[in-house]
């Protein structure tokens, strides 16, 4: 089977897992990008409140998703994130109509997912299963294009993957890396006003990924709306224009990484100190940890200003000094609970029996 998800009606019924992705800021569409992608920008995005899904497991009943609210408006590019068991392909799942929620309602660009799916207006790119065998790179792509009812241009397409030149390469020849942007550009050449991107730039090398998400950035000023799943938090800090965090079913964050990043109080100070010991840097006022890197350290402080005087005092040999905000990896660890239970006291990571990504 090809790693491009063509959703159907037909598929609410299989136990079929679906992907994440995101829009990424405004950027100027790239030729043959502007597809489809306007066929949803009449209504709302993507609308879900109130969603509840419990699956029956050996221990007893699982509560995978527990009152989730999400609302993506068109040509947003939104970040799905959460530890492993937290909900977010069950999540998608709901989104996708895909599984059946409990309790709470979806719509699509104002539809049912059903209508939605059946109407080529979503596509979603998994980041398992192979791609078709025996088959050129041109030849998948227009295959999946041709299940849609307003593709983009299979050329320009290929053009904005990076798949030009291996246009005529059959599949089972690409690298790891190359098969994520075949991937990628199946399910662009969708013209789907949704995509749906699971876990998108694994296996790409760092200028793969990069022009990647250039593309995302092109798609999204086009109009396509994008939620995508990551582990690569600095990919969601990047490219996202909202981040939804995922803990124990629940959303326990959603806003744009700044805000997120600003609810975590803490800062840290880094600076070029050889002498100090680290019983001494924990002790200053302010500071809740230190750490060495050579001749570096690293302060995590509840109190910045105060640890800043107290280093100086002490410390007047310390140079190159930094002062940083809590970045997104740190807003992670401490809303979701870094010993993997959410802080709302929600089911351990890993309870979630149906959650893989």
């Amino acid at each position: 089977m090809s790693g491009v998800k063509t959703v159907t009606a037909a598929d609410r019924r299989a136990p079929a897992r679906a992907s994440r992705p995101r829009s990424l800021g405004r950027a100027t569409a790239a030729p043959g990008l502007s597809g489809g992608a306007r066929r949803g920008a009449g209504g709302p995005g993507v609308a879900a409140h109130g969603l509840t899904k419990t699956f029956a497991s050996a221990q007893g009943a699982v509560r995978a998703v527990r009152g989730v609210d999400l609302e993506l408006a068109p040509g947003e590019t939104v970040a799905l994130l959460g530890p492993n068991g937290a909900g977010k392909s069950t999540t998608i799942d709901l989104l996708l109509g895909l599984a059946d929620a409990d309790e709470g309602t979806v719509t699509i660009f104002g539809e049912s997912p059903a209508a939605a799916v059946a109407g080529g207006r979503v596509a979603a790119m998994l980041q398992t299963g192979e791609l078709i065998r025996d088959l050129s790179v041109r030849e998948l792509v227009q295959m999946i294009a041709a299940l849609y009812p307003a593709p983009r241009d299979v050329d320009a397409v290929l053009e904005t993957a990076g798949l030009t030149a291996l246009a005529g390469q059959r599949t089972q020849k690409l690298s790891g890396g190359e098969r994520q942007r075949v991937r990628f550009a199946a399910a662009l050449a969708s013209g789907a006003a949704l995509l749906v991107l699971d876990e998108p730039t694994v296996g790409m090398d760092v200028e793969a990924r990069h022009g990647f998400w250039q593309t995302i950035r092109a798609a999204a000023a086009a109009g396509t709306t994008v939620l995508f799943a990551t582990h690569y938090l600095e990919e969601a800090d990047a490219y996202a224009d909202r981040v939804v965090l995922l803990a124990g079913g629940r959303v326990v964050a959603d806003g744009p990484a700044t805000e997120i990043k600003a609810r975590v109080g803490q800062r840290v100070i880094r600076a070029t100190l050889a002498t100090a010991d680290l019983d001494g840097l924990r002790r200053l006022p302010g500071v809740s940890a230190a750490e060495r890197h050579g001749v570096a350290v690293a302060l995590t402080c509840r109190d910045s200003d105060a640890a800043l005087r107290a280093l100086l005092a002490q410390f007047p040999e310390a140079r190159d000094i930094e002062v940083a905000g809590a970045g997104l990896e740190q807003a992670f660890l401490e809303l979701t609970g870094d010993d993997g239970v959410s802080p709302a006291g929600a089911h351990p990571v890993g309870s979630d029996m149906k959650e893989t990504a």
